[in-house]
Parts: structure tokens; C-alpha cells; sequence
């Protein structure tokens, strides 16, 4: 059974986007790039580590580089202790 976004989000998954640059496959001094996204987990990403290593078996243009960022869609809510309130008119 597979988990929905928010159940993801819940457990900790945030959401990973990765820029791929890869070489063609005729011609191998042209990088084009490819983007992939997915819910993960830092700081292992086990799913884009697995899509990277799916890329290395099975696509025939050979990776250059690869960025990517991660963002926590839920997170603890942010408060702060106001001690004092000023009214101006």
C-alpha cells in the first residue's frame, strides 16, 4: 500500500528536488538536464539515491553532475514569548 503525501509528510519526508546534467548519448560534449522530485528522507535521500543508481544501470546518457535541495513541508510551529504589547493611535 502505498502512503499518501501528507502521510509522508507526517513521518518526516520532506519534499527533494534534484537537477540532473547528463551527457547524450551521441554526443557526449552536449549536457542537457533532466529534474526529478520525490518525498524523502535527509540526510541519507535513499529514493533519489536509488533513482540515481537506477540511472546508472539503465539510461544510457552518463550523469555529469547532480544538485538538489530538500524542504520540509510540516514542520513544528514557530512561536515567540511577547512580553510587552505597544498601540500607536
Amino acid at each position: 500500500m502505498n502512503a499518501s503525501d501528507t502521510e509522508l509528510m507526517l513521518r518526516g519526508y520532506g519534499l527533494t528536488t534534484a537537477e540532473m546534467f547528463y551527457r547524450m548519448p551521441d554526443y557526449r560534449n552536449v549536457l542537457n538536464t533532466f529534474i526529478w522530485q520525490g518525498y524523502d528522507l535527509a540526510p541519507d535521500h535513499p529514493r533519489l539515491l536509488a533513482f540515481i543508481d537506477f540511472w546508472k544501470d539503465e539510461i544510457e546518457g552518463p550523469l555529469h553532475s547532480v544538485r538538489f535541495t530538500h524542504r520540509k513541508q510540516v514542520s513544528p510551529g514557530e512561536w515567540r514569548n511577547v512580553t510587552g504589547e505597544f498601540t500607536l493611535h
